[in-house]
């Protein structure tokens, strides 16, 4: 049997603002240690119920931030960043289950540091469906056939989770109390409850149905302001929709509009505000 693991950095227990997260401030170094230990703690839960493989995938940032020196022997990792597919790469039909660890809410949503991808987009949808980073990886393991088994991450995270993924099991390691305030579990009750989740969720995995994605889905990112608009919307096959600042986009599969979200919003990242 083998797991993927996806592991984000926002949702990480005891992390409560950016200087956690962005690798220019005091506290990043603490961060990755932390971040380790979490992948650590779920590593050893899926081993302990029969897994045989676990693949780690870094998926914040630039997405080099686990401590390959102090990650468990037996998982692989993925690091380091260009990534085709990014938060999911290499995820593919041969998994039993995703867990997605380190997780936050989408942009706009109550919960730690909620952002989609970048902080210029207000909102992005999967034709009628809203989703954050969350969802839309949710969506490629569906195109795989493979169930997101467990969330952990903020109460945000959680409960956007289980709004998607019927039978999801979740696990909450903090409480927001603002976006960047939290009550958190001290680290070694979130590793004993992520190894106790993770066990349930390989017990459970065949009662949570994979999130299957439209066929021929529309992306539509909503952008904080025009300009970023006009920088994604460079893409081809990409259109503004008029009087918004919702760039649209129709794909041929949930794999390329996973990858069209992350060319739009590399590209509006270029926006200046002066």
């Amino acid at each position: 049997m083998k797991l993927f693991l996806s592991i984000d950095m926002e949702g990480i227990t005891g992390l409560p603002d950016h200087t956690f997260v962005d690798s220019g401030k005091h506290n990043y170094e603490r961060a990755r240690r932390l971040m380790t230990q979490e992948a650590n703690a779920i590593v050893e839960g899926a081993l302990s119920s029969g897994v045989k493989e676990v693949l780690v995938n870094d998926s914040h940032s630039k997405m080099n931030n686990i401590l390959v020196e102090e990650l468990h022997p037996e998982a692989s990792l993925i690091t380091g960043d260009v990534k085709p597919f990014s938060m999911v790469q290499a995820l593919d039909e041969s998994y039993i289950g995703a867990v997605f660890a380190g997780y936050h809410s989408r942009a706009g949503q109550p919960g730690v540091m909620s952002h989609s991808m970048i902080f210029g987009v207000r909102n992005m949808y999967i034709n009628d469906v809203e989703v954050g980073e969350l969802g839309f990886n949710a969506y490629v393991a569906g195109h795989f056939g493979v169930p997101v088994i467990m969330v952990a991450g903020d109460d945000g995270a959680c409960k956007e989770a289980e709004a998607l993924i019927p039978g999801v099991v979740t696990a909450v390691v903090k409480e927001s109390i603002s976006r960047s305030a939290v009550k958190t579990l001290h680290p070694q009750k979130a590793h004993a409850l992520l190894r106790e989740k993770v066990a349930k969720a390989i017990s459970e995995r065949n009662q949570i149905k994979p999130l299957i994605p439209p066929k021929t889905p529309t992306l539509r990112i909503e952008f904080v302001n025009y300009g970023q608009a006009e920088w994604a919307a460079l893409m081809p096959g990409c259109e503004i929709i008029e009087g918004t600042t919702t760039v649209k986009f129709e794909a041929k599969d949930i794999l390329e509009a996973y990858r069209a979200m992350l060319v739009m919003v590399e590209l509006a990242m270029q926006t200046k505000f002066c």
